[in-house]
């Protein structure tokens, strides 16, 4: 993958070159190698990954598009020549996420130069996938969809939270997931109210409600999903929400499509919860976007009033949330379309009872 046109693409009357030192953004402007501790250069001309010892070999080669440098004790001079052999004058840096010691460094070691916050401009540019990153993305979802599969056929009384977020990470693992695209959530009963629950030492006991939610990661692509479950009959209000919150996602699933706003994508599942009477107890946003990050750009949320791109790969994910009692979340992961959404997520979402 060479995303370096696209981050070129930022360049302009604004910026005469970008300064990268996020790791996901350095992954994506590298073509998909990962390192820490490094920064890469992006200028119309040149541009310079620079890694450490520990990776600069691996870097040397993977590394496309961009030229792997040794970070060192010369590399300040370095990325000096370069930033004037290029006749840079503005740098656009990573305001969202760069130290106020780094920004203070930068300035003092380049007082000729300008830095310019790029604010959400990366973000939103990485929120439009290619075919490569969705392909990516797709294998990601399929690992974890074969790993559940494969859980349930072990989940049974007296399995721990923790026994279960092990075992669910080790099936994901065995099928070829990178790492867990993030901590795996495997909360039970009462706990399954909590949406980012951690899971501890309860054990698993008949009527139990059970929330899953995880992913795997591939080529450094993440996926998300969650499946709520209940082992053995849960009763007839976590069935009455239950059916609410599926209903509210497959409506959300018919309804979203590239153009329409984040608050627009949003409703189409809040409205469904709130006329049930639970508008309450659906807190957090329908969705988010999925990529390098477990959450990036766009946001399906009240708060977005911008429109959804497409080619964005998105969660979809309404919950129900009442404390003391249980909570019930539904997620796919979708590609935005202009004419709706290629869901990515092939599981089934009605009430599994084991």
């Amino acid at each position: 993958m060479n995303h370096l046109p696209r981050l070129q693409s930022l360049l302009g009357d604004r910026l005469d070159a970008l300064l990268l030192y996020n790791e996901a953004n350095c992954r994506y402007a590298s073509g998909g190698f990962a390192w820490t501790d490094g920064f890469a250069v992006i200028t119309p001309a040149e541009s310079v990954c620079f890694a450490d010892f520990r990776y600069i070999e691996a870097a040397r080669q993977q590394v496309q598009g961009c030229e792997a440098q040794l970070l060192d004790g010369h590399t300040a001079e370095k990325v000096g020549k370069l930033l004037a052999r290029c006749g840079v004058q503005r740098v656009g840096f990573e305001d969202l996420t760069l130290s106020v010691a780094q920004y203070e460094t930068l300035r003092q070691r380049y007082p000729h130069i300008t830095f310019v916050p790029l604010k959400n401009e990366l973000l939103l540019l990485r929120s439009v996938k290619d075919g490569e990153e969705i392909a990516l993305i797709r294998r990601a979802q399929a690992i974890a969809e074969q790993a559940f599969d494969a859980l349930l056929e072990k989940l049974c009384p007296g399995m721990s939270e923790q026994q279960i977020a092990s075992a669910l990470e080790y099936e994901m693992a065995v099928r070829g997931s990178e790492a867990p695209a993030f901590q795996t959530i495997a909360v039970s009963g009462p706990n399954t109210s909590l949406p980012h629950g951690v899971p501890g030492e309860r054990r698993l006991q008949k009527g139990d409600l059970l929330t899953l939610d995880f992913g795997a990661t591939c080529g450094g692509y993440r996926s998300d999903m969650t499946r709520t479950l209940s082992l053995g009959d849960p009763g007839e209000e976590a069935r009455r929400v239950y059916a609410t919150v599926l209903e509210a996602q497959l409506t959300a699933c018919r309804g979203l499509r590239a153009g329409i706003t984040g608050c627009q994508a949003d409703a189409l599942a809040r409205d469904v919860i709130s006329q049930a009477g639970y508008g309450h107890a659906f807190g957090h946003s329908l969705g988010h976007g999925v990529g390098l990050d477990i959450h990036e750009a766009p946001g399906l949320s009240p708060k977005n009033s911008e429109p959804l791109p497409e080619g964005a790969v998105v969660t979809v994910e309404p919950g129900i949330y009442l404390p003391g009692k249980f909570g019930v979340r539904i997620e796919d992961m979708a590609v935005l379309r202009a004419d709706g959404i290629e869901n990515l997520t092939k599981a089934p979402k009605e009430l599994i009872i084991l």
